[in-house]
């Protein structure tokens, strides 16, 4: 009884120690011995050595980010680039990335309420819908409204748009300066006659503004095909230098065909002009395209400082009355880097212009660049220093113009007409006196002096006449300078003349491409006087 009793406590003891040491041994490898125990209870074969760690510690990689206790002394963290996070995780971070800016983008026609202060004010914020069908007339409006009172503000005509407008007029004289109407979009002008009631002078107006810019890449359509098709009024303007242009069947139409009426396009028998400026100073018009206007497409009217380039104009050169750009009472005029082609005049210079330059212009279709007409209906009218050159025609039916009326007083002095390249144009170098666009026209005595004209570096293909100067017996034109004129025939469908002078005074300072020598060299020996009140100043 005693041994066994003494074995007992002896086992004890023993016991007791080896605990103790097991204790001491989990303190210092704590970590190693329950990664251990755990891949020990899911793989039961394994009995190896506890200080044995080949293949147990592969779980502890799924712990994301090691720490100073994992791993420490332990051989394992040898094997971890084994298992980690495939390269198949990596990808989606730039892939989650990528949406957050397309998502925070408006979209593009959603109204956004103006900010305070700004100064851009972008129509489609002012309820515009842009589809070409909605009218947008009192968005533009709007618009205009809000740019008006911020000086050099932007109104902003969008891109990929279309805006249905009705007449509208972005006038002054209390806006803010120097506000830029930046059209990149497209604007078209209404086909319902009731829209248009019994005729308007212009659709789009801009009136007494100062430093008013239109630029951009956008289109003005005045969708002029509906107004062309109307049935004319009898006695409807004509271009009167028709008249010299004869069918080699000797057959003349007094009026062009007009296609038959709609009575679903019945347009009022006014036509407007496309885009207007009036009384406005330091005007830029820039980029931008009009095109099938139903009368005059860009019309200038007591401006002051106007610059004009890198402007397309397009109509086709059937239609009626078209001009490309029309100039009346306005001074210092820069037209440049634009190409015009339309139904009439490429550049009309009307009464009361002076100091306009033109230059670097493609003219054609159309009746070419012309000073006039001047002085209907018994008016007084003053235009001087008018410089062309630089100018490309082509298929226009004059080339440089001066057209008065008889009747008329005033004076046209100072012009110079240099280095225009014509093909193909029908009536080259024309001053005609005796102009009118009705079907019959009075004789009178009196005339619109023409004075100082200079054409130099005239040269290319006409197919009817060269040169065509009709001037007044009361007052014929003086101070006509003509050098470095060739300028050859081509056969076409029309009968081929002569150049013609009558009652026209100057000198030849070179030889001429074909001679002219009706032009009468010096002065003539009296000339027609007019009163103080008659004359320009």
């Amino acid at each position: 009884m005693m041994i066994l009793m003494a074995v007992l406590i002896w086992s004890a003891t023993l016991e007791t120690c080896i605990a103790r040491k097991g204790r001491h041994w989990k303190h210092h490898h704590s970590s190693s011995s329950s990664l251990s125990d755990s891949l020990s209870s899911k793989k039961p074969k394994s009995h190896e050595n506890s200080h044995s760690h080949k293949s147990k510690p592969k779980p502890k990689p799924k712990v994301k980010t090691p720490s100073p206790k994992s791993g420490v002394g332990s051989p394992v963290v040898s094997q971890p680039p084994q298992v980690p996070p495939s390269p198949q995780v990596q990808p989606p971070p730039p892939q989650v990335q990528a949406p957050p800016p397309q998502v925070q983008a408006p979209p593009p026609h959603l109204p956004l309420k103006p900010v305070e202060g700004s100064q851009e004010f972008n129509v489609l914020d002012f309820g515009a819908k842009g589809d070409g069908m909605s009218d947008d007339t009192k968005a533009f409006e709007a618009a205009w409204g809000s740019a008006c009172k911020v000086e050099a503000s932007t109104m902003i005509i969008p891109s990929d748009y279309i805006f249905l407008v009705g007449p509208i007029s972005f006038s002054g004289p209390y806006c803010q300066a120097n506000i830029v109407f930046q059209l990149d979009g497209m604007i078209v002008a209404p086909n319902d006659p009731d829209t248009w009631g019994r005729g308007l002078l212009w659709w789009i107006e801009f009136t007494k503004l100062k430093g008013i810019k239109i630029q951009g890449s956008g289109v003005i359509d005045g969708r002029g095909t509906v107004w062309w098709q109307q049935d004319q009024p009898f006695d409807y303007p004509i271009d009167d230098d028709f008249k010299l242009i004869v069918p080699l069947n000797n057959s003349v139409q007094e009026h062009p065909p007009m296609p038959i009426r709609s009575e679903l396009n019945d347009m009022p028998s006014i036509k407007p002009t496309a885009l207007r400026f009036y009384g406005s100073i330091d005007v830029t018009v820039t980029g931008i395209t009009i095109q099938n206007s139903p009368q005059c497409h860009l019309k200038f009217d007591n401006c002051v400082q106007v610059l004009v380039h890198d402007v397309n104009v397009s109509s086709p050169g059937d239609s009626p009355n078209t001009d490309g750009i029309h100039l009346q009472n306005s001074r210092d005029v820069m037209i440049h880097s634009s190409t015009l082609a339309c139904g009439d005049d490429c550049i009309s210079i009307q009464t009361g212009c002076t100091n306009v330059y033109v230059h670097s212009v493609n003219c054609g279709p159309g009746h070419g660049i012309s000073i006039g007409s001047l002085g209907k209906d018994s008016t007084k009218a003053c235009v001087s220093n008018i410089t062309v050159r630089d100018v490309v025609m082509h298929n226009t039916m004059t080339g440089v113009r001066i057209k008065t009326w008889q009747g008329g007083v005033g004076s046209v002095k100072g012009v110079l007409f240099s280095n225009i390249q014509l093909s193909e144009v029908q009536l080259p170098i024309v001053i005609d006196q005796f102009y009118c666009d009705h079907s019959k026209c009075m004789n009178h005595t009196s005339a619109v002096a023409v004075e100082g004209v200079t054409y130099e570096k005239i040269r290319g293909t006409y197919t009817v006449k060269p040169v065509h100067f009709a001037c007044s017996d009361s007052f014929p034109c003086v101070d006509v300078q003509l050098s470095g004129i060739e300028l050859k025939p081509v056969q076409q469908q029309y009968h081929m003349y002569d150049p013609f002078c009558w009652k026209t005074f100057g000198e030849l300072n070179s030889p001429t491409v074909p001679p002219i020598d009706c032009l009468q060299i010096g002065k003539p020996a009296r000339n027609g006087v007019h009163t103080d009140h008659d004359i320009c100043v």
